[in-house]
């Protein structure tokens, strides 16, 4: 059974850090596209940002210069770094395993999901 489970989530002041973390299980296959989405209330699902099997990664303008996405897929674990994070930040954040052929941050070309962790930045 394929299984996505994130954690590293919680309350943090704006300007802080948290590295998120999504567990990997029932698969092997690093040629996958994997990412981090998130969800605000009363908002649609938006990606945050993507890595393929080359370790290539695409953005969300919104987080350029403060998210670090990576993989290690020897620990089949995705990691999101959250650095400068800002009252807008606050969402949950799900990690979700798409398609070997194309990467990007396009919600609908992903079909595993995890249960989402929640993230919490106070001003």
């Amino acid at each position: 059974q394929v299984q996505l489970v994130e954690s590293g989530g919680g309350s943090v002041q704006a300007g802080g850090s948290l590295r998120l973390s999504c567990t990997t299980s029932g698969f092997t296959d690093t040629s996958l596209c994997i990412g981090w989405f998130r969800q605000a209330p009363v908002k649609e699902r938006e990606g945050v940002a993507s890595i393929d099997s080359n370790g290539i990664t695409t953005y969300a303008d919104s987080v350029k210069g403060r998210f670090t996405i990576s993989k290690d897929n020897a620990k089949n674990t995705l990691y999101l770094q959250m650095n400068s994070l800002k009252p807008e930040d606050t969402a949950m954040y799900y990690c979700a395993a798409g398609s070997r052929f194309v990467c990007s941050r396009v919600v609908g070309l992903f079909g595993v999901w995890g249960q989402g962790t929640q993230v919490t930045v106070s001003s």
